[in-house]
């Protein structure tokens, strides 16, 4: 289902935080749930992967992690603010050391200021600051949403090296 230098990528992830003894939660948007569609292919992801956030919308963004709703207002649901509330409000709403965000445009339905592959990850680790990255994917809908899983996976590992 995933190509495999995705899976790959998921199996690192997974043995670093087994080892460190670190649990982690996805809170997602355009990827609709992809970053913990792939971390759950690999066996055994019980022991890492606590729960994921699908937030498609503002108010599912506001109800289950606690973004604000100022911020959809002043700078947009696809936005680096948004995405480090998301992490952070996971890291808050689950019993997890590491928090993974992802809000953007999939495409279509992009705008001049925002236009399709524009998608910020943020990456949350308990008692650190939370990063995040904005990024400027290409390709159709499904190619922007695996080059954000990719994103998500790639800022897990290396704030965990």
């Amino acid at each position: 289902m995933f190509p495999e230098d995705l899976l790959a990528d998921a199996r690192r992830l997974h043995a670093l935080c087994e080892a460190k003894g670190l649990m982690l939660a996805c809170a997602e948007s355009c990827t609709g749930g992809l970053v913990s569609g792939c971390l759950t292919a690999v066996a055994g992801s019980s022991k890492v992967v606590e729960r994921g956030f699908v937030t498609y919308t503002n108010q599912a963004k506001r109800d289950l992690l606690g973004v604000p709703m100022e911020l959809f207002e002043t700078v947009g649901a696809v936005s680096e603010a948004v995405a480090r509330a998301m992490a952070d409000g996971a890291l808050q709403a689950a019993p997890v050391d590491l928090a993974l965000s992802v809000t953007g445009v999939a495409g279509p339905g992009a705008s001049h200021r925002k236009p399709a592959g524009l998608v910020y990850v943020g990456c949350a680790l308990r008692g650190e600051e939370t990063q995040v990255s904005e990024n400027h994917f290409s390709g159709d809908r499904d190619a922007v949403r695996l080059q954000s899983v990719g994103k998500a996976l790639a800022m897990a590992l290396a704030r965990l090296h």
